[in-house]
This record gives structure tokens, C-alpha cells and sequence, in this order.
């Protein structure tokens, strides 16, 4: 059966190395389906193409849960949808909501025995199929607050440079245009938790405007003095 890895970043900027590399590692065979997509919806050009394509007992393996989605309500009824379909999902970071724990949980139910006491057991049985249901829901359900806190915290950052007088590009967004590089190791250093802020590399690179490769080239220059 075929195994699809799902990888996915939320802008042009980032790679997607690091999660392929992972899949890889658990399954070497996996054809990669590579996207990189601003937002939050599920209407994503290749997951929808991975949508169709994908067959009863094929494989679809994600670095985390919020590669898949990070819309509680979208990640959760596709991941309904494609358990209906017999597509196992498997989340690198989140095994204990596998599709194969989902089923194991059904599969697992007590037998009824004909007899009064199939009214306990059809309680459990519910209630074990709940369980597994509901630890999916809070899976997707972090990962939609994990963007939300992002967002929140960039824009406290933005706040906070702006009422301490610091100087600003152009913005796009919720990013700073940082043309000088003193300019940037002045808002890394202000913000980044390596130097005391309260930002962490990603949301500091969100509100500098900087690529990765250039990010990490001044914060090396600031941790050696230079």
C-alpha cells in the first residue's frame, strides 16, 4: 500500500527539510508531497490533490498534527473523513492520536453478552470511543491556539517597538521591513529569548521580516560580540 509523507510550511521562506528528514527516518518509501501555504484553511492546492489520490489502506505521515491542519474544526473532519475512508494517519509528534489507536479503541470493545449487563457494557464502549475521539479534537484544537498565541505575541512584539520609539521599516503585514543590519540585531536583541525578550526564533523572524539563512547569520554575530 502506498505511503504518502505531507509536508508543510506557512510561507516561502521556511524549508521543509527538517520534516522531511523525519518521515524519511520512519519511512523511507514515502512519496513526499510538498506545500508551502499562508493560512489556516484546509483548501491547500496538493492536500487537496492528496484528498483524491489517496486510497483504502494507503498511509499519509505528518511531522505533527498542525502539518495537517491548523483549523480545529477542518483538521478534525478531515481526519474523520479519511478514517472513513480506511486512510491510516500517522503524526510523528502525536502518535497517541494515530488513526490505528482510533481503531484499536473500536476494535477493542467489549463484546455484549446477550444479558442485563449489556447495558454497562455499551456504556463503555461508547465512552472508550469518546475518549479517542476527544483526544483528537484537543490535538488539532493546540495546534489552532499555537497560531493564535504566534499571532498574539507578534503583535505585542510590534507594540512594544513601536511605543519604545524603535525604528521601522516599511510594513507588510505584521512585519518589519529591516534594511540595515544594525537596524535587525536591535529588535533580535530586544525581542529574542536568547537575549531576555520574550519572542522565540520563528516569531522574531516574523516580526524582523528576515529570511532564515540571514536571521541566524546576525543572531551568531550577536552571541560573538560582533
Amino acid at each position: 500500500m502506498c505511503i504518502y509523507g505531507y509536508c508543510r510550511v506557512s510561507t516561502r521562506r521556511q524549508e521543509l527539510v527538517r520534516q522531511e528528514k523525519n518521515i524519511k527516518e520512519i519511512y523511507p518509501d514515502a512519496v513526499i508531497i510538498k506545500e508551502k501555504y499562508t493560512g489556516t484553511s484546509m483548501n491547500r492546492e496538493e492536500w487537496q490533490k492528496l484528498m483524491k489520490r489517496v486510497k483504502e489502506g494507503n498511509t499519509i505521515v505528518f511531522d505533527s498534527v498542525s502539518r495537517m491542519s491548523r483549523n480545529a474544526q477542518e483538521g478534525f473532519e478531515a481526519y474523520e473523513e479519511l478514517y472513513m475512508r480506511g486512510v491510516n494517519l500517522v503524526f510523528i509528534k502525536e502518535p497517541h492520536i494515530n488513526t490505528e489507536v482510533y481503531r484499536t479503541a473500536i476494535n477493542n470493545s467489549i463484546q455484549m453478552t446477550g444479558g442485563n449487563v449489556d447495558y454497562i457494557i455499551e456504556g463503555i464502549n461508547k465512552y472508550l470511543m469518546a475518549l479517542a475521539r476527544e483526544q483528537i479534537k484537543i490535538a488539532f484544537e493546540q495546534a489552532e491556539k499555537e497560531v493564535k498565541d504566534i499571532q498574539k505575541r507578534v503583535k505585542e512584539g510590534i507594540e512594544i517597538a513601536r511605543v519604545n520609539g524603535k525604528q521601522i521599516g516599511g510594513v507588510v503585514g505584521a512585519k518589519y521591513k529591516v534594511k540595515k543590519s544594525a537596524e535587525a540585531k536591535e529588535i533580535i536583541k530586544k525581542h529574542s529569548k536568547t537575549f531576555g525578550g520574550n519572542l522565540n526564533d520563528n516569531e522574531v523572524m516574523k516580526l524582523t521580516g528576515l529570511s532564515r539563512n540571514t536571521y541566524y547569520k546576525y543572531k551568531k554575530e550577536m552571541i560573538e560580540g560582533r
